[in-house]
């Protein structure tokens, strides 16, 4: 079964631009390192909820967009090998300080598929 890196962040509306450049030169190295999939979502229905939410999760302010996103590889040994080149390319550096979200407030993880269909 596949394995996914998940992630979850805000971006303010006023950068989504930006950061769309930002994700399609992403998707554009993960899947030339041998990705399998390289997907982003913005948020459509994603309410603030009272305990639990997206908006929550990543502190979410008003004239911010929640964006999720998702790659998945052949394997947790695959994702390993395409992270560590990915890491390497030069054209994903840059200073973060300048970047079109918060970093301090994304969420990532990777995951082993339980159930694929």
């Amino acid at each position: 079964m596949t394995y996914v890196d998940g992630f979850l962040l805000a971006v303010p509306r006023a950068k989504l631009d930006s950061y769309r450049k930002l994700a399609e030169l992403g998707g554009s190295v993960w899947m030339e390192h041998g990705a399998l999939s390289y997907v982003e979502c913005t948020g459509d229905d994603v309410p603030y909820g009272e305990l639990t939410s997206f908006p929550r999760a990543v502190h979410a302010r008003e004239d911010e967009i929640v964006i999720f996103a998702w790659i998945t590889y052949k394997s947790r040994a695959s994702r390993d090998e395409v992270v560590a080149r990915v890491m390497a390319d030069e054209r994903l550096h840059f200073d973060m300080a300048t970047a079109p979200f918060d970093g301090k407030r994304m969420i990532f993880g990777g995951f082993e598929t339980m159930v694929e269909l």
